[in-house]
């Protein structure tokens, strides 16, 4: 007798309550037969308080559960820190295995420590198009001529008072520009 598809273990989409994608993860974890994913981002942001390092999920709201949906659905659901399965009015249908190892993959290689957080910083170089975002500088265009990653500073050109001035600004005081992801 073939098993049905319900009967095989697959990857689905998971709600979940506002900013509690990590304690529904870890409560799905707890359960026997169940396979938890939820990727997170880990990115440094510039504060009131200084420099801080944020950790956001990937997906706001949902997280990945590999489960035989005809054993577990129930209790995925009532899960704390679950609001649901996606549907698509009466179906629940399941993520391709494929996807969700891609994923896993891309993650695990662009992470420092755990598998499913992934660390961002910024990527910048001579010659690309920036606008200050904080600071006597705010709003102006400029064009970065210099970076210092260590000291977490750039310098750029603006055109100040008539005249191209070099300026050295703090990486976390520009809005960068948005380039695409590379590539592999």
């Amino acid at each position: 007798m073939n098993p049905s598809p319900q009967d095989i273990p697959s990857w689905f989409c998971v709600r979940t309550q506002t900013k509690r994608e990590h304690i529904a993860a870890e409560h799905l974890k707890e359960l026997e037969g169940i396979e938890v994913f939820c990727p997170r981002l880990r990115y440094r942001k510039a504060t009131r308080r200084g420099k801080v390092w944020w950790i956001e999920p990937l997906f706001p709201g949902y997280l990945l559960a590999k489960f035989n949906l005809a054993e577990m659905e129930r209790a995925v659901t009532f899960c704390q820190g679950v609001r649901g399965l996606v549907r698509f009015g009466t179906e629940i249908p399941s993520v391709p295995e494929s996807f969700v190892e891609t994923l896993r993959q891309d993650v695990r290689k662009r992470s420092l420590d755990d598998p499913e957080t992934l660390s961002v910083s910024p990527v910048l170089q001579i010659g690309d198009e920036v606008e200050v975002a904080h600071g006597p500088l705010q709003g102006m265009r400029g064009t970065i001529v210099s970076v210092a990653p260590a000291a977490e500073r750039v310098k750029i050109l603006l055109d100040f008072l008539g005249q191209p001035q070099a300026v050295d600004v703090d990486l976390f005081s520009i809005l960068l520009p948005r380039k695409p992801l590379p590539q592999d």
